[in-house]
């Protein structure tokens, strides 16, 4: 696997890694290793310290590995889900963090990879986009199984797509002649159920749903939504969780965790003092998010809606 191939653009990159606050002896995990750009970065800041890697994608592993040589001596790589770090972190003896980050982008290689079944733009792909392939379920599944409202609703809630009902009564008209197979038969499928007006100006007609069933196929905001109160407790008094978005959905997870981490309190606004116990875990950094430079723009499309929000550690009781 080559390193480069695997989304060598990192987005928000010294952003990210600055964000950390990095101290040359400090344990750091990154929990979407992808082909190790960030990583890269991080590695170059740490002396005595230690970087922790978690992807699902083997591909990502490899390219990873590749790319981080120099520093092998300060590089742990798990393949799991970030979800897991809890019990990452405790098989590999480490009780606490000084900053954990993620990218929750879908990497460049795996969108040029036309195998892996993510892009809607080569006609012959299968319907696949499971980041971790030891999972049996593909986007085929999804698109040939669940019914009509379910599939609305994903389209509707993940795609935010207006055109959901239509596209969800599209496919399942269209299955019932023969199983959707290709990204080509797919695309064909939504086209034909959003008006030609708006294909004409609302950007890539395909893009929305691809979106929303992959979502849906890896679980990706559940996922988000139970791990970022764990991740802050593993972290360290002053350790900083640092989180790359790449749409409103994520955006909002992100935003409205880390909102509720600094203030969990839930007694009601006329009482005098807090009764409900509940005590800050700590601070938001970034009260507006940190968007890409118009130089990072220029070089690097992908990088358009990207956000990174910060959320720091408070002391411990």
């Amino acid at each position: 696997m080559d390193e480069n191939a695997f989304g060598h653009k990192s987005v928000l990159l010294y952003e990210t890694v600055g964000s950390l606050n990095i101290k040359p002896n400090g344990c750091y995990v990154d929990g979407t290793l992808g082909g190790g750009g960030h990583a890269y970065e991080v590695c170059k800041r740490l002396g005595g310290g230690r970087l922790i890697g978690i992807d699902q994608d083997a591909d990502a592993i490899a390219a990873a590995e590749e790319r981080l040589k120099p520093f092998c001596d300060k590089v742990t790589i798990v393949r799991s889900n970030y979800e897991n770090i809890q019990n990452v972190l405790k098989e590999l003896g480490v009780p606490k963090a000084d900053g954990i980050y993620l990218d929750l982008g879908v990497s460049s290689y795996q969108l040029d990879t036309a195998s892996r079944g993510f892009t809607y733009r080569e006609e012959d792909a299968p319907l696949d986009m499971r980041m971790d392939q030891r999972n049996e379920t593909t986007a085929a599944d999804i698109v040939n199984n669940y019914d009509e409202m379910e599939l609305y609703r994903i389209i509707r809630d993940y795609g935010e797509d207006n055109f959901a009902k239509n596209i969800a009564k599209h496919i399942v008209r269209a299955r019932e002649k023969h199983p959707i197979e290709t990204a080509g038969e797919l695309t064909e499928i939504i086209k034909a159920a959003i008006p030609a007006k708006v294909r004409a100006t609302g950007g890539h007609p395909a893009k929305r749903t691809f979106q929303a069933i992959r979502i849906e196929l890896n679980q990706e905001l559940a996922v988000l939504e139970r791990s970022i109160d764990a991740m802050i407790e593993l972290l360290n008094p002053g350790g900083r969780l640092s989180i790359i978005t790449f749409h409103s959905l994520e955006d909002r997870i992100v935003k409205t965790r880390f909102k509720n981490s600094e203030n969990p309190c839930i007694c009601p606004r006329e009482f005098p003092v807090c009764v409900c116990g509940r005590k800050s875990r700590g601070k938001v950094v970034t009260r507006k998010p940190i968007l890409p430079s118009e130089e990072e723009l220029a070089v690097n499309s992908r990088s358009k809606s990207a956000k990174l929000r910060v959320f720091e550690r408070g002391e411990e009781d």
